[in-house]
């Protein structure tokens, strides 16, 4: 069952700003999707319209198997959201902010008090309940934004940057606490440029990229494009009788390296496994005579397919602009060949 069902979903301000551009998504229940990509690629304006808060210009949008519209009131009473850097009433306490939004939701008051204790000790904020809210730190605003964003116990979670902001170590406590929190019967959309956080926590990843959809699968997926032959040696020695021999290691052509003094980037653009590539390294190492301070198969691998997956798709960007401009071109020149034919040009005789 999908939980969200996007189809061509497209958003145009004021008909002049494309927000989302025949946006495909497909979140399945039980998934941790992350949704990646720089600032102003589409994924909060995505949210508010999965959230029913706007109107898409055109496409479909299904949110746990119904369509969702502004008006659809008790299907949002099913999703819990966390806003990016969440405001709260700096005069409230975590329990009166609690029971307000528990008054918001219809809950009755028994359930929202027992969910109001359970969540506040989730997040760690139970010690923290009586204090007013205006002297928290980030972290500790971040952990309240998503307790209140849990208490309609929901089936959907939408958490857009929640480690925006969080220094590592309150990083790190919302990571654990977003793994926590997922499972079957929950599904969890995380929107984040934090690709690190994405490898840590998400099942699947899609990279939106100017309000287009260029890339959704697993998140093993996403590692294996990732790994794809890209071998980082550090080595102290003789690196020029080392950096002369590198293209011995594959066929002619199949060899990339880029060398940062001491350190050596060397991608593999052929057909054996990251295994063979790597042994060979090793025996270039040893014949040379180089010593080897560290390899690394796998440093930065998720940023990496996420940017080569960006030039890609900007690459693809310039060849259609190309064919369609050669396509206009090419239509003028006919329109002008067909005028000078009607009109009888010498070199065009009257058909």
């Amino acid at each position: 069952m999908y939980v969200v069902h996007t189809t061509d979903l497209t958003k145009i301000y004021h008909d002049k700003y494309i927000a989302l551009n025949a946006l495909n998504l497909r979140v399945e229940k039980g998934m941790v999707f992350g949704l990646v990509g720089p600032n102003g690629a589409g994924k909060s304006t995505t949210f508010r319209i999965l959230l029913g808060l706007q109107r898409e210009t055109a496409g479909e949008v299904q949110v746990l198997g119904e369509e969702m519209t502004p008006e659809r009131a008790d299907l949002r009473r099913r999703i819990g959201f966390l806003p990016t850097n969440p405001a709260f009433p700096k005069h409230m306490t975590p329990i009166g902010f609690l029971q307000f939004v528990s008054r918001i939701l219809g809950m009755p008051y028994e359930r929202a008090r027992v969910q109001m204790a359970r969540l506040l000790q989730a997040v760690d904020l139970t010690q923290a309940a009586s204090q007013k809210i205006e002297g928290f730190s980030t972290g500790m605003l971040t952990r309240l934004g998503i307790a209140a964003s849990l208490m309609n116990d929901p089936e959907l979670l939408i958490l857009d940057e929640p480690t925006s902001g969080l220094d590592p170590a309150g990083r790190k406590q919302t990571i654990e606490l977003i793994r926590e929190l997922s499972g079957r019967d929950r599904t969890i959309i995380i929107a984040t440029h934090i690709l690190t956080d994405v490898e840590r926590v998400c099942t699947d990843v899609g990279i939106i990229s100017q309000g287009r959809m260029i890339y959704s699968g697993p998140m093993s997926e996403m590692r294996r494009l990732a790994r794809q032959g890209t071998i980082s040696v550090e080595i102290e020695g003789n690196g020029t009788a080392f950096e002369q021999q590198i293209h011995t290691l594959d066929d002619i052509g199949s060899v990339r390296y880029e060398r940062v003094g001491a350190e050596f980037r060397i991608t593999f653009l052929g057909t054996e496994s990251l295994t063979v590539y790597l042994t060979r390294v090793l025996q270039l190492i040893d014949r040379t005579g180089v010593e080897l301070l560290r390899v690394d198969t796998g440093s930065d691998e998720i940023e990496e397919a996420f940017l080569r997956r960006l030039e890609e798709d900007r690459t693809r960007g310039f060849l259609r602009a190309a064919a369609w401009a050669a396509t206009q071109d090419l239509s003028r020149r006919t329109g002008r060949e067909n005028e000078e034919i009607d009109a009888g040009i010498p070199g065009h005789p009257p058909v």
